[in-house]
């Protein structure tokens, strides 16, 4: 199974500036470290483990939810990362302050302080990077989980110590020095190539020309890469067409997957969930697949604490298993959402107050961006999210005992079965497109 995912955020002074389009060649960027080393070993109790995975869960659904509505009457499939987006935005929350802070707080459900959420964040990094020892990878090379962070600022452009120590201790994030002043383009393909290197080149492009302009001062950038294969793969050579029953009544012929297999199983009133382990059985695709006729109600319902009641329900089981292949693409802007989320202030000029990071108020976060790719075969699965904030200034029975047909939409997520923590989340409306 192979997963990508990119989270970047640019904070922008005043109203953005159209950038020049025409070619150019990355920037070469000076790296200056913090005087502070990460925190290899990060002091963080049970309790503030918890706290930190069950706020990401909470707000990884209350996303979703917004996401959904926002499609609502399109026949879309959706996928995104709320883990890379909680990371990226929790660097940015670093430099949040009051109102400010208080908002994005309540919206990304961040239950800890600043002083204890950072090490937190740094804790389950630390635990992700100890996965897939001695696991396969879906292209026949080892498994890899790697998250790496990277901070993009103004040449000659003050920003505080303490701000970069946090980033330093907790996100292993140096500061990359790049003139956005008077080599605007270049320092964007700059980070769009550390983007593309960091995803294997899943990534492309993923800020557009103008939404980096000579008033940015700062880009902040996270890159989740992940390679594992299914424990279990399907045998292609029994894949074959089948059916696949949309919404509108409709359906669409796809190549469908089939296997018997122990895997973790629960069905409830309207629903049946099966869990497909990676690899190495520390990480696993989630499916929720509503009963027919009950996709829209099952999902205008789903919250995180139905999500883990669910999980923690699954039981050992015995499956007939048919589910289709399918590959997708998505992308969307997050700052309407995230603002009717409740945090409006961190895009307002006036209102926003990021003077943990510079001293003063002149920073705002002007825009959100996130782009993901997911596809799914009989090896594993592969995926790649990349997310923009801009920031302006201003032992199993031998008979199958249960069946599970997915051959209707349906929702999953990619899950780390020790942390609890969600990596990805998405639904399958129609595997063709």
């Amino acid at each position: 199974m192979k997963k990508i995912v990119v989270i970047v955020l640019a904070l922008v002074l005043l109203v953005p500036v159209i950038a020049s389009v025409q070619l150019a060649q990355p920037a070469a960027a000076e790296v200056v470290q913090s005087d502070k080393e990460r925190i290899t070993s990060p002091n963080v109790t049970q309790s503030e483990q918890e706290l930190l995975v069950e706020g990401n869960t909470a707000f990884a659904f209350n996303l979703y939810q917004k996401l959904v509505k926002e499609l609502a009457g399109k026949e879309a499939n959706l996928f995104y990362s709320p883990y890379s987006i909680s990371l990226a935005l929790a660097m940015t929350y670093a430099g949040a302050r009051d109102e400010t802070a208080q908002q994005m707080a309540a919206t990304l459900q961040f239950m800890l302080e600043q002083d204890r959420l950072h090490p937190a964040f740094n804790w389950l990094d630390a635990e992700l990077a100890s996965r897939g020892q001695g696991a396969q990878g879906k292209d026949g090379k080892g498994f890899r989980l790697n998250i790496a962070n990277a901070i993009w600022g103004q040449k000659g452009y003050e920003f505080l110590p303490a701000f970069l120590d946090v980033l330093a201790e907790n996100y292993g994030a140096g500061l990359r020095l790049l003139d956005f002043i008077n080599e605007t383009e270049q320092s964007r393909v700059a980070i769009n190539k550390w983007i593309s290197d960091q995803t294997e080149g899943r990534i492309e492009n993923l800020i557009p020309p103008g939404a980096i302009n000579e008033l940015t001062r700062l880009v902040l950038t996270n890159a989740i890469y992940f390679n594992a294969a299914w424990k279990y793969p399907f045998n292609d050579k029994v894949t074959a067409n089948g059916p696949f029953y949309l919404l509108d009544g409709g359906q669409v012929t796809v190549p469908m997957m089939k296997q018997t297999e122990s895997f973790g199983y629960t069905g409830g009133e309207g629903y049946q969930a099966v869990e497909l382990p990676y690899d190495g059985d520390e990480l696993s695709m989630v499916i929720l697949l509503p009963a027919s006729g009950n996709f829209e109600a099952f999902e205008k319902g789903l919250q995180a604490q139905q999500v883990n009641d669910i999980i923690n329900d699954l039981q050992p089981t015995q499956v007939a298993l048919t589910m289709p292949q399918f590959k997708f693409e998505s992308e969307f802007s997050l700052k309407d959402t995230l603002s009717e989320m409740g945090m409006p202030d961190a895009f307002s000029p006036e209102d926003a107050d990021f003077s943990g990071m510079t001293g003063n108020r002149e920073l705002f976060i002007s825009d959100v961006i996130h782009k993901a790719f997911v596809a799914v075969d009989e090896a594993g699965t592969e995926a790649a999210a990349a997310t923009a904030v801009i920031v302006g200034t201003t032992a199993a029975p031998t008979e199958p005992t249960v069946a599970v047909t997915i051959d209707r939409p349906f929702i999953f997520l990619i899950r780390d079965i020790q942390t609890g923590a969600i990596l990805f989340v998405g639904r399958v409306l129609n595997p063709s497109l």
